[in-house]
């Protein structure tokens, strides 16, 4: 199959509110200044709005004869005879996995009006990387990702991290250290790095999920030695950037390995 990737562009104007939203017009709507002027569309700062916009999308998709999975709900499925179409959404990003991915996209823009872009073979999606390898194995990495991640680091303490070969060092317990408390700033500093690292976490790093979440309990008063934790996740992240998931779908083969028979 093809992996396609998509945008909806606008996607919260292509659904309306179930609420009675409206404005009184001021003087930038010139001779409609003081009219009272119905929103209809799910705009975006609206509470439901999201809402409104998933349900939208799911009627379309079931329009279409997708159902959804019973594992993630975000995941759709359609039953083609000879393969099942995947389409992966996230608010308004579709990845596509399909042998005629272009059929589907004519379909949401010609029948459906959704105005699409960056359509095409997926390269780039929500932040991660995408690629074949040398066998055709589809791949993932947050290269892009972890290159901005580390260009932020550098233009906050003026040099690069220091690498690091592992997250946290063996041992260590966050929740004992008693350094001094951060001062307004450090903290806010401390909060965009642990919210940028629970993002790679997302789309790939699991092997600093415990580090992060451990120093996410102190995003409310962090002490400095977490901010030096977190500098340290920031260097093993530059250390290990090249790291990739491959996507095989093959069967592994464990005839090589050794079963060992007991005697119980």
């Amino acid at each position: 199959m093809k992996i396609w990737s998509t945008d909806i562009g606008n996607a919260y104007l292509e659904t309306h509110t179930k609420e009675k939203v409206y404005i009184i017009a001021g003087p930038e709507f010139g001779y409609r200044e003081g009219h009272v002027l119905i929103v209809s569309k799910a705009l975006c700062g609206l509470h439901s709005s999201g809402l409104r916009w998933s349900e939208r999308l799911a009627d379309v998709l079931r329009e279409m004869g997708y159902f959804t999975s019973k594992c993630e709900k975000y995941i759709w499925m359609r039953d083609k005879g000879d393969h099942c179409e995947h389409i992966a959404v996230h608010v308004d990003d579709l990845m596509i996995a399909s042998k005629d991915p272009e059929a589907i996209v004519k379909i949401l823009v010609e029948k459906y009006q959704f105005k699409l872009k960056g359509t095409g073979p997926t390269e780039f999606h929500l932040g991660c990387d995408f690629f074949s390898d040398e066998e055709g194995v589809l791949c993932y990495a947050p290269k892009k990702y972890i290159e901005k991640i580390l260009e932020n680091y550098r233009r906050i303490y003026g040099t690069w991290p220091k690498p690091a070969t592992s997250p946290l060092t063996t041992g260590d317990h966050p929740e004992l250290d008693t350094s001094e408390l951060l001062n307004e700033d450090d903290q806010k500093i401390y909060q965009s790095l642990i919210g940028a690292l629970q993002w790679v976490i997302q789309i790939g790093c699991f092997d600093i999920q415990t580090a992060v979440t451990t120093l996410s309990r102190f995003r409310a008063m962090p002490r400095q030695g977490h901010l030096d934790r977190v500098k340290r996740i920031h260097g093993y992240l530059s250390k290990m950037c090249h790291a990739t998931i491959k996507i095989r779908t093959d069967a592994p083969d464990y005839s090589n390995i050794p079963v060992k028979m007991y005697d119980w």
